[in-house]
């Protein structure tokens, strides 16, 4: 066992992941009833947020931009869930705790057709310290913008919170994403619209086939869940001409 949980927590992520947050489990009271953290863990107290970072290159490609991006997130979100499996049994290992890995995709759960994680990854990762939530509704990181997948463990184990970071990302008055997106996903008040962001973005070609006039919850969550996984990413414009995506560049 180790002597300090949250140092050997980050010890074995460390290899991993490029970075990693704790949230308290008291962070996440406005969060829906049927996705807050204890649904999962029963008696939870940590949420282990992680995140593996997409290479700027990928949207850079002048040509090959959404081939790129379509496997840099089914390899990244397959990594995440091993993670999250290996994270909870090295947790378990080190008192009578339990842990439960989140999805980095799927499976998701519906509200009439609108997908919902088990838990909100992005707003845990706001709550863990890892980034705040921009104008696109995307997560921006300091040293990574929104390049960041995330992946989470629900855990009953006590561990220290990191601290949240405060403020707007988004540079005053930018409106990059806003101008060029092709789904129109916000108002003329900056509002963003996730499920017009969604049904552009993300396309199969078994969903049409699978889906037509079988459009109950059920058969959804079964199709998407398991047959569409991997779903084919039709859009990366928010993120290619994001400024924050471009830190760390020389």
């Amino acid at each position: 066992m180790v002597k300090n949980l949250k140092e050997g927590i980050k010890s074995y992520l460390a290899k991993d992941v490029d970075v990693c947050g704790f949230a308290p489990v008291e962070r996440f009271a406005e969060a829906p009833a049927e996705n807050h953290p204890t649904q999962l863990i029963k008696g939870a107290r940590t949420v282990i947020v992680f995140g593996i970072k997409t290479p700027r290159g990928v949207i850079d490609s002048p040509h090959y931009s959404l081939y790129g991006l379509h496997r840099a997130y089914h390899s990244i979100y397959r990594r995440l869930d091993e993670v999250a499996v290996y994270l909870c049994n090295f947790l378990e290992g080190q008192g009578p705790y339990r842990a439960m890995p989140v999805p980095s995709f799927a499976p998701l759960t519906y509200r009439g057709r609108e997908p919902w994680g088990l838990i909100s990854l992005k707003h845990a990762a706001v709550r863990a310290g890892l980034g705040s939530m921009g104008r696109s509704g995307q997560v921006y990181h300091p040293s990574y913008g929104a390049l960041l997948r995330f992946g989470a463990v629900v855990t009953d184990a006590p561990v220290e919170g990191d601290e949240m970071l405060i403020g707007e990302p988004c540079p005053p008055l930018c409106q990059a994403c806003m101008k060029v997106c092709p789904a129109k996903a916000f108002d003329s008040e900056g509002n963003f619209d996730k499920m017009l962001c969604l049904s552009h973005t993300i396309k199969h070609a078994i969903y049409p086939l699978a889906l037509k006039g079988q459009a109950d919850r059920a058969h959804m969550e079964r199709v998407i869940n398991t047959a569409g996984y991997d779903y084919w990413v039709a859009c990366c414009e928010c993120l290619r001409v994001c400024p924050l995506n471009r830190m760390g560049r020389d």
